[in-house]
């Protein structure tokens, strides 16, 4: 863990100093900056682009920002994660990077972006190398005024993103040591370090509830399935703007039951949690930014397998809210272990409810790899998560929720199918969701299909799992607003 500091020197023990630099024609150069190997070596001061050169007294890192004038917590978060990559080797170093930044952006939001961007940059995750080469880089130093609101910010900043961190940890752990039984103690282990409320029901317990979707796909696996419920309360003499929900799914590996994935389809099926990790990302952090909400977090824990009893193409599943569903599909099993838990969320009748599942390879094909689908049936509400997400850098883009293709979902043996048609396949899983919240709670979903995992590094996200949807959720936590029912799509 990254220790940060501040102060107005550069102590003796720094082994590298960065400094910022903004581009474009009006843009200044540092002095005792050896522009002519910068300039030799392509340095264009592109956003997150790190050249190391020679200094005074100890080498200098040059971190681009870009042009002054687009230079926002998102650059600054980024420019600090490929600088942490750039100095693994070095365990002290000290930063002025905030001093190119702009007036115009918020000093405590870049402090937090700059703290932010350094912690998930040094991440790395060798629980399973017997070679493993973390990076070392143990303390920043950043050069500049210090004082309380400074700190907080900073502490702030790492606090979010070791959650983060934590996701990724969940969703790199491989299925076959992620069991919902592990899974669940973890998340306990966290709801006791945090101090917060947490309820694991196990097998019998799930039977007790009647919850259906996650009894049926648990019925192919050896594994004991798990649900989580955690909770978190402001502190009660603070002002309290209402409740919210958070859903994730959390299908420890989904090897698609018996409509079997391809092997290829099934490399990466461990991240199949996200949801569920993100959730629980989220809850890690929840003191350390304090919302004026009372938030608690539903994680349906299951692997989707292929046992002698797995649940068959044809069999009908009854849901937590008494709703029934013809399985026509067991590849599509995130939608039914979600109804559960959005049942269940909506007896607590909080003031919105946002859900988070890696549901579908259609909304990829639509968006790609980077970018999350989020629909709801409530404008302002998703109005609220989008703006949480333009602040936070995590990409959504908003999908509709057609009316008309509900009836792709109707079955001639029960309420519903579980799949819909050949096209559209991220708004008919949305809809299917849709079912199993009540009427008048104001709901989005975000399919994280796409950016839960990565095989490649860029900017703040390293390879393999993401953490994403932890950031943009915090600040939409903070930032909530009760939505109106009345402004329902």
């Amino acid at each position: 863990m990254i220790a940060f500091r501040t102060g107005r020197k550069i102590p003796a023990s720094a082994e590298l100093h960065a400094v910022g630099v903004c581009s474009g024609g009006d843009a200044q150069r540092p002095d005792g900056l050896d522009w002519g190997v910068l300039d030799g070596r392509g340095f264009e001061a592109n956003p997150g682009q790190v050249e190391i050169v020679s200094g005074q007294d100890r080498p200098i890192a040059v971190v681009g920002l870009g042009p002054a004038d687009k230079v926002t917590a998102a650059v600054i978060r980024r420019a600090a994660a490929s600088l942490a990559r750039s100095a693994k080797r070095m365990k002290r170093i000290t930063v002025s990077i905030l001093d190119a930044v702009p007036d115009s952006v918020d000093r405590a939001e870049a402090l937090r972006a700059l703290a932010e961007g350094m912690t998930l940059g040094a991440y790395s995750y060798g629980d399973f190398k017997s070679e493993h080469k973390p990076n070392k880089l143990e303390n920043v130093h950043v050069i500049g005024p210090g004082g309380r609101a400074v700190t907080e910010a900073l502490e702030q900043g790492q606090r979010v993103a070791e959650a983060v961190c934590f996701v990724r940890d969940l969703v790199n752990e491989p299925g076959g040591s992620l069991t919902p039984i592990r899974f669940a103690e973890l998340a306990e282990e966290m709801a006791e370090r945090e101090g917060l409320e947490i309820t694991v029901l196990d097998l019998d317990a799930i039977r007790e509830a009647e919850l259906g979707g996650l009894l049926g796909v648990n019925r192919g696996s050896d594994q004991p399935p798990r649900f989580v419920e955690v909770s978190y309360a402001p502190d009660p003499e603070a002002e309290c703007r209402g409740s919210v929900a958070l859903v994730g799914k959390g299908i420890t590996f989904d090897s698609g039951g018996l409509s079997i994935k391809t092997g290829t389809g099934m490399m990466t099926m461990k991240c199949d949690m996200s949801g569920g990790a993100a959730v629980l990302g989220v809850m890690a952090a929840i003191a350390a930014v304090a919302p004026p909400v009372k938030v608690t977090g539903y994680v349906p824990m299951t692997d989707n397998m292929l046992g002698g009893d797995a649940t068959r193409p044809g069999d009908v599943l009854t849901m937590a809210n008494g709703k029934t569903v013809e399985v026509l599909n067991t590849d599509a099993e995130g939608r039914l272990v979600l109804a559960d838990a959005l049942s269940l969320a909506c007896r607590a009748e909080p003031d919105a409810i946002v859900d988070l599942a890696t549901l579908t390879g259609a909304c990829m094909v639509a968006l790609g790899p980077k970018v999350a689908g989020l629909m709801g049936n409530n404008e302002a509400w998703v109005d609220q998560l989008a703006d949480a997400a333009e602040r936070t850098g995590e990409r959504v883009w908003r999908l509709p929720l057609p009316d008309d293709y509900k009836a792709q979902l109707d079955s001639p043996v029960a309420d519903m199918k579980n799949i819909g048609g050949p096209h559209g396949g991220a708004l008919t899983a949305g809809l299917f969701l849709s079912n199993f919240v009540e009427e008048g709670i104001p709901w989005a979903h975000l399919d994280i299909a796409g950016p839960a995992f990565t095989d490649a590094e860029d900017g703040e996200t390293t390879k393999g799992g993401t953490g994403f949807g932890v950031r943009m959720l915090l600040d939409a936590l903070v930032n909530f607003e009760p939505p109106s029912a009345s402004e329902d799509d």
